[in-house]
């Protein structure tokens, strides 16, 4: 049975490699076949979203993905719709699951063509349904020039499109375009997908986030015993996490005191960026730390921007050993001196921006940060990189993250032994010992400079609170993500009003 992708209970992801391997296993533990199965599913939503609809495009591919529209096709057929297929295949190049829905199809008398019939499809409404029956998991290459053309067609038509497993020219694990140089028009544009045995991490990351629609889930296992053992997780969708209750006993000293790090003046390098850390102090305050402390990299600030809630001390002052640390936001050339006594010696650390910029260049403070995982008792570090900080870490380039964001995230907290949140759409939380976390909350108003510090200084705040690390940073960036998700409609979104909305 299908079901919308919940964000309350967990949902486990699987990569292409997996996906086979479930696929094997519940061949052999069905008592129907699978593509049976996929038929039905695909009917059943396609009614489900689509009520009144009156005629139905179904789009076919070369292979299995094909077989399912196929499928799907015979049952709405059966169920009074006019339906068309357009099969971009000969039959017998079929797999023999998918020639065996076509041998329905036509035993039936559904109208199967070689081409979309433009006339036909001119007639559509936006009552009515498109499927994406073109590719599934299987490919990842570039569209051919025919079937980009059906992609247009797709795009172009009124009925809103339901998508199989991925929509067409997506990569299931990563979430990129299949071109050198993506674009719009090269990738259908569902506003439904139905994803088939189980979750696809591209489905939640880079430009899954704006082509798949809403997506439902079916595994497929309904015709399986019901001891199914269920599948190995490559990855686990981030859960809405509630919010910390504050006891009637707690005070400001049971909630955790964060030191904001960072915030390079003018005068020392010609580049003021104290806003980055008064943006991450303002959000670790509203984030619910019991204190907050300012150390900018220079001279204390009497600007008006600092918070009066905010208290201000010289690093000289602080002791690192009893803080969360958030460090390296705005922090400029200036952190780098810093850097080995703050990797040294604070309880809690979350770094970002110009303090991962410097570890990438000192392999000193790369092996201290290591350190820190590997230390007796540990020390809980989390580091929030956006894709090109995490390239510089792993001397790799932001394409080759972007095209494995799941990899990236894991190979640095493999590397680095402390928690790692890889920033961008579908954030990647990775953390030793764990599976990782794909985050689905969010959109593109964080998409404007320094969100990235706002959710520093909430990560932050969640550290002090004594979450682990990894429940810190799941927990911090599910935070953040809701808060845009809740964003009042035609008001822009700012760092600074991101942060004092925090709750």
């Amino acid at each position: 049975m299908q079901r919308l992708i919940p964000t309350s209970t967990a949902v486990a992801v699987l990569r292409k490699d997996r996906i086979k391997e479930q696929e094997g296993i519940l061949k052999a533990l069905s008592t129907r076949p699978l593509m049976v199965l996929a038929g039905e599913a695909t009917a059943r939503l396609a009614q489900a979203i689509a009520p009144h609809a009156r005629r139905i495009w179904v789009a076919a591919g070369p292979g299995n993905n094909g077989g399912d529209g196929l499928q799907a096709a015979c049952l709405l057929h059966q169920w009074g719709v006019d339906v068309q297929i357009s099969l971009m295949a000969s039959a017998e190049q079929l797999p023999a699951d998918a020639h065996a829905a076509w041998q329905r199809a036509l035993a039936l008398g559904v109208h199967i063509s070689p081409q979309p019939d433009d006339r036909w499809l001119a007639t559509l409404t936006d009552q009515d349904l498109c499927i994406d029956a073109l590719l599934g998991i299987g490919s990842s290459r570039e569209p051919t020039p025919t079937m980009q053309k059906w992609i247009e067609r797709l795009n172009q038509s009124a009925a809103p499109v339901l998508a199989l497993d991925v929509p067409t020219g997506l990569d299931a694990d990563s979430g990129q375009v299949w071109d050198a140089a993506p674009s719009a028009h090269k990738v259908v544009h569902a506003a439904c997908t139905l994803t088939l045995l189980a979750a696809k991490p591209g489905l939640f990351m880079g430009h899954g986030r704006d082509v798949c629609g809403e997506i439902w889930l079916d595994t497929l296992t309904s015709a399986c015993p019901q001891d199914t053992p269920p599948p190995q997780a490559s990855a686990w969708l981030n859960l809405e996490t509630a919010p910390a209750q504050k006891t009637h006993a707690s005070h400001k000293g049971s909630r955790g005191d964060v030191a904001i790090i960072g915030g390079e003046p003018m005068q020392l390098h010609g580049a003021g960026m104290t806003g980055a850390a008064i943006l991450a102090a303002q959000a670790a305050l509203h984030g619910g730390a019991g204190r907050v402390i300012l150390s900018l990299l220079g001279a204390l600030s009497e600007s008006s921007a600092v918070p009066p809630d905010v208290m201000q001390r010289q690093l000289s002052q602080l002791d690192l050993t009893q803080l969360t640390v958030v460090a390296g936001c705005g922090g400029g050339q200036a952190i780098s001196p810093l850097l080995g006594e703050i990797l040294r010696r604070s309880a809690r650390l979350v770094l970002d921006a110009d303090g991962l910029n410097a570890v990438s260049n000192h392999p000193e403070w790369r092996a201290l940060l290591r350190a820190r995982g590997d230390a007796p008792g540990q020390y809980p570090t989390v580091i929030t990189p956006h894709p090109l900080e995490a390239a510089r870490l792993l001397g790799s380039t932001a394409l080759s993250v972007q095209q494995d964001r799941l990899q990236a995230a894991q190979a640095l907290c493999d590397q680095l032994q402390c928690t790692v949140v890889l920033k961008g759409s579908g954030t990647v939380i990775a953390c030793p010992g764990q599976t990782p976390r794909i985050n689905t909350s969010g959109n593109g108003l964080l998409a404007t400079g320094g969100t990235g510090d706002v959710l520093a200084g909430l990560t932050g705040a969640h550290l002090a609170l004594g979450q682990s690390a990894h429940d810190a940073a799941c927990a911090a960036v599910w935070q953040h993500g809701a808060a845009a998700d809740a964003w009042p409609h035609r008001e822009a979104l700012t760092a600074s009003r991101l942060a004092s909305r925090l709750n």
